[in-house]
């Protein structure tokens, strides 16, 4: 067993030199059609490295020839499959500046943006090229209305205004966690104003509610009148917005809540000015 295994391991490694081997008599040949055609069949064989450097190779010969279309195409294909993104976009826009009116056009310029929503990095992390997916899903959509790629596109720029929309949230919800509750109310308000297709709005004006509620709660007393009459204020918006909310009950003790406390306060007031 032992044996069988070294023996295939050394079968491996000769392959791999042979291979090796192969690759670069290939790279060296001025065969121009064979390298070409040797391109073309790693490219069929998922070999996208190799390929990748022989189409590099080609550029200068078949420059401004009827074949150069095709390499450069493929070429970009390689850094698209090969997973290295930014690479592929550079490529596939380089494509369109030099071939406008190919037929793959349209497929390229999709594949472009593709390739800068694969770009995006996670939610936790800074969304510069989620923005920027997002534009350029648009620029496609808005430059080929009719294309069988529309709803592909659609459905992109709706999840990357997801991540953005959870980025906005998740940094509302810290605000809340660590007392800063005007912040948090302010930060679920503007993700509602953002994103104004939400599916989750009442949910984002319960929080704002409830935020400003332990707002004038911790408030100096001078100020929480005021404050209390705005947690009431949002309470009356969320019924107007959001009357089939299962959230508005719970909404709701907040409001009652905030004027017993008005009545509190005004009672005391009023017991204040007496003694004067």
């Amino acid at each position: 067993m032992r044996l069988s295994k070294i023996v295939l391991a050394v079968l491996c490694v000769v392959v791999a030199l042979t291979s090796c081997s192969n690759f670069n008599k290939v790279l060296k040949s001025k065969d121009y059609e064979y390298k070409l055609k040797v391109a073309d069949q790693l490219f069929g064989e998922k070999k996208y490295r190799d390929a990748q450097v022989l189409y590099e190779e080609l550029y200068p010969i078949y420059k401004g020839t009827d074949k150069f279309e095709e390499i450069y195409y493929k070429d970009a294909y390689c850094f698209y499959n090969m997973k290295e993104y930014k690479d592929a976009e550079n490529f596939f826009k380089g494509f369109l500046e030099v071939f406008p009116n190919s037929s793959k056009a349209e497929e390229v310029d999709y594949l472009k943006a593709l390739c800068s929503y694969k770009q995006s990095l996670k939610v936790e992390l800074e969304q510069g090229t989620t923005i920027k997916a997002i534009g350029m899903m648009q620029t496609f959509i808005n430059r080929h209305p009719g294309s069988p790629r529309i709803k592909e596109a659609m459905d992109i720029v709706s999840k990357c205004k997801e991540k953005l929309e959870l980025k906005e949230c998740r940094a509302a919800d810290e605000y809340f966690k660590i007392g800063q509750y005007r912040a948090a109310a302010l930060g679920y308000e503007n993700v509602i104003n953002d994103y104004p297709e939400t599916t989750k709005g009442d949910e984002y004006q319960f929080k704002m509610v409830k935020s400003y509620y332990e707002f004038a709660k911790l408030s100096v007393v001078d100020k929480q009148q005021e404050r209390y009459e705005k947690v009431v204020s949002e309470y009356n918006d969320f019924v107007d917005r959001y009357p089939d909310s299962k959230l508005l009950k719970e909404a709701e003790q907040y409001s009652i809540l905030s004027k017993n406390n008005i009545k509190d306060l005004q009672n005391e007031q009023t017991k204040t000015s007496a003694k004067r």
